[in-house]
């Protein structure tokens, strides 16, 4: 499976940034984090028929298309999707790089409700853009910050670890289940 991760948190030191990277490393086969915070704000005059889209949404949609699955980790902000990266999958509607794509979505806020709120959201924007979200691959992830080890930078907490595990299995059965499909109805 080669995962793509995208982060709707941009601080370098964030809980939500530890939690793609130990659910990366998870992960067997190549992994890769997209930029979403070079993208420019979601403009359609920008990307309209016949239009050149800018580089950095280029590069978003090329990395998704790319990759077998993705993996959305994000915080809650003031109970709701952080802007950046519900910008960057507003770049995605015209396009199609996450239609029918496996998609695994995971909040993790401070909160003892795990971002339940911007989980919400999320999994509506990607339904609309008929992205496949991989419901046993999903998580909602409650005080993160104690289950993060600041030295590494990675989830310390075992039974977040083993949960995470979980997710990443799930994901890939999925992406197997995808391409046994795709192979099937080729044949």
């Amino acid at each position: 499976m080669k995962l793509l991760a995208l982060s709707g948190s941009l601080r370098a030191r964030s809980s939500n940034g530890a939690v793609v990277r130990s659910a990366l490393a998870l992960v067997d086969g190549p992994t890769a984090t997209a930029d979403i915070g070079s993208l420019p704000h979601f403009n359609p005059d920008l990307d309209g028929e016949g239009a050149t889209p800018p580089a950095p949404v280029a590069a978003l949609r090329t990395a998704v298309a790319d990759a077998d699955a993705v993996l959305i980790v994000s915080p809650e902000y003031a109970h709701g999707a952080p802007g950046t990266l519900k910008n960057a999958l507003d770049w995605l509607v015209s396009s199609a790089e996450l239609m029918h794509k496996p998609v695994a979505l995971i909040t993790a806020s401070p909160s003892p409700t795990g971002g339940d709120y911007a989980h919400a959201q999320l999994r509506e924007t990607l339904r609309m853009l008929t992205a496949e979200v991989v419901t046993a691959a999903c998580r909602e992830i409650p005080a993160i910050g104690a289950k993060i080890d600041r030295a590494t930078e990675r989830v310390a907490d075992e039974a977040t670890l083993a949960d995470l595990r979980t997710a990443m299995s799930h994901l890939a059965a999925a992406v197997t289940a995808a391409t046994e499909h795709a192979a099937a109805a080729d044949a």
